[in-house]
């Protein structure tokens, strides 16, 4: 029956699919109590280490920030496709929700977790950025789709 439906609604249904793999994605890295039994960030801090050994001045803070950042740009992406008529500003205000969901939670329930206001900046941030590859990729397609979500 899918032969019924119009590309815009396998679009959306697409859409939508990815958008809860990386929901799923995203609680797994931010609400699991533990990311696994040996220190998850060996690897970050050795490979860091050795760029400032080799004259790259990359702290381990830098690449958290930007991390978060990034962890949140498929969102902006994802739910500005699916609310293609709203304002740019209720996509991110839901980034920065969820992300102040996903902080308190962090708070309240997960001891080995730290919650910190950096990180509710860095993922709204990320969505914002999201939010705007998504209306760049729109006036860049020409597609005719609903206006994506709009900036400001």
């Amino acid at each position: 029956m899918d032969g019924d439906r119009t590309p815009s609604a396998r679009a959306r249904t697409v859409t939508l699919a990815l958008l809860v793999a990386y929901l799923v994605g995203l609680t797994r890295v931010t609400l699991w109590p533990r990311l696994g039994t040996e220190d998850p960030f060996g690897v970050v801090r050795t490979t860091l280490a050795w760029l400032n050994a080799h004259s790259v001045p990359l702290t381990y803070e830098v690449t958290e920030l930007v991390a978060n950042i990034v962890l949140f740009v498929p969102f902006g992406i994802l739910v500005a496709l699916l609310l293609p008529r709203r304002p740019a500003w209720t996509v991110i205000g839901l980034g920065l929700a969820t992300s102040a969901v996903i902080e308190l939670t962090q708070l309240v329930f997960l001891p080995d977790r730290v919650a910190d206001v950096r990180d509710l900046v860095a993922n709204t941030l990320g969505a914002a950025v999201g939010v705007a590859l998504r209306h760049v990729a729109g006036r860049r397609s020409g597609a005719r789709r609903p206006a994506p979500a709009a900036i400001g």
